[in-house]
């Protein structure tokens, strides 16, 4: 792989990210162009793949502050001339199951033309009942033959098992050099199973959304005042619970949030149910306001981009989570949250953040307990730890610097305090880009109604 001499990397050209939504995402203009010729030098490019193509705005939040730490760090690092193309992981679609198959000849020729591959914050290895792990193990395979270093950045992790084939699978893609660095904001314990080579750094993390109100400042404005404090409400799937093997069922939620909301009421708040924005949440929350009664009007549907997500949940004065990234934002915005677990990741949330108390398992899971619990945590507040928040651009600097800048000693990763000024803004989604949002979530559902009708 080509790498910049010291000399290339101080070059003044325009640095162009080549992403469809993003703070300094400035498209090649022609201008771009003519500098680069005339530098006659070609950008380092990095591929950052993401679960971006997700209805889970949660995911796309992870995206555009990705693309804003990788911004960050080719600063910090005095690296100018570079792109970023965002892509989803889904590159590498292939059908669940599908042992055997080639990656598509696109995802090739993309890995094929960078020169740094980021895995940015999605659940990379997820294997129980979704295809990412075989997914992932065939971009490892064509980074490997191509010679393109990979790092995985605060990627969730689903748990190891070393007598599951797709957990093998996945294990066995992760031995090939082409891995620089594995950091994960979930299950340590169970990424350190996944490493046979002791020289592959690994570490636990900050999920990239903890910098989101930075990224997203200019949506965000300060909460009116008002007599009643609100709370945000993020519901989850019906059969989500018991997808995770918690017993809980659809109809058990059903009456824990119609109990939370006339508890919460009754003691003087006002609040909201709403989500964060995948289809089957939605439809859950269609499904209480037609069979349980929940008022139309406590309810907002078409969380449909990252900036309505995250302006969203500034306007509350607590949340209480089932998704974890509505706890994530409102971590990083100072705003107190609960999380409801229905997966290890939620626990494991609380725990890095040191409010463990604030995840609640199902079995207490009552509408008085955790009415008093959002009590408490609109009395404690919540500070946010900065060398925790900082964790996930530190570690990312290093794994790049241990490939463009492996000599310079001089170089370290600037404060949490600095990288949040440093941080490019998002400029918001365009309208392209929504109906683009829009049509695909459409296509999800048409997809989940055809097998419906298909299978009775």
């Amino acid at each position: 792989m080509k790498l910049f001499s010291n000399n290339r990397l101080l070059k003044k050209t325009v640095k162009t990210i080549h992403a469809r939504q993003h703070p300094a995402a400035t498209r090649k203009s022609d201008k771009t162009a003519e500098i680069a010729e005339e530098s006659k030098e070609p950008p380092f490019r990095i591929l950052l793949l993401t679960n971006r193509d997700s209805d889970n705005v949660g995911d796309q939040v992870i995206e555009i502050c990705d693309l804003s730490l990788l911004s960050a760090v080719m600063e910090n690092l005095g690296v100018t001339n570079y792109v970023i193309d965002s892509c989803a992981a889904s590159i590498a679609a292939v059908k669940d199951n599908a042992a055997s198959v080639s990656i598509p000849e696109a995802a090739s020729l993309q890995i094929a033309q960078s020169d740094l591959i980021v895995y940015g914050g999605a659940p990379m290895f997820n294997y129980l009942y979704q295809p990412f792990y075989q997914r992932t193990a065939m971009v490892l395979e064509a980074a490997e033959e191509f010679q393109k270093p990979v790092i995985f950045s605060a990627v969730g992790i689903e748990g190891y098992d070393e007598g599951n084939p797709r957990c093998q699978r996945i294990k066995s893609a992760l031995q090939l050099n082409c891995v620089k660095q594995i950091t994960t904001r979930d299950d340590f314990v169970s990424l350190k199973k996944y490493r046979e080579d002791e020289t592959i750094p690994l570490a636990k993390v900050a999920d990239p959304a903890v910098f989101s109100s930075s990224v997203f400042r200019n949506f965000i404005k300060p909460p009116k005042k008002r007599e009643k404090k609100k709370i945000g409400l993020f519901i989850l799937r019906e059969k989500a619970f018991l997808d995770n093997h918690i017993d809980l069922s659809g109809e058990d939620a059903a009456l824990f949030w119609k109990g939370l909301i006339r508890e919460l009421i009754h003691r003087g708040y006002r609040c909201e149910l709403l989500t964060s924005g995948h289809f089957s949440d939605e439809s859950f929350m269609d499904y209480l306001i037609r069979a349980y009664g929940v008022r139309t009007k406590r309810c907002f549907f078409h969380m449909d981009s990252p900036e309505r997500l995250v302006s969203k949940i500034a306007k509350y004065d607590a949340i209480v989570s089932c998704r974890l990234h509505p706890s994530i934002i409102a971590y990083s915005l100072g705003i107190p949250s609960l999380g409801i677990v229905w997966n290890p990741k939620v626990t494991g949330f609380y725990q890095s953040i040191g409010y463990a108390d604030r995840a609640i398992e199902a079995k207490d899971l009552t509408p008085s307990h955790t009415a008093d619990k959002v009590e408490q945590i609109l009395e404690e507040g919540v500070i946010c730890d900065r060398d925790y928040q900082n964790s996930v651009y530190s570690t990312l600097f290093y794994g790049i610097k241990s490939i463009l800048r492996p000599d310079d000693d001089t170089l370290a990763p600037c404060s949490c305090e600095e990288l949040m000024d440093r941080l490019p803004p998002f400029p918001g989604t365009t309208p392209a880009e929504l109906q683009e949002k829009t049509q695909r979530k459409l296509r999800r559902i048409y997809h989940s109604y055809n097998d419906l009708i298909h299978n009775r």
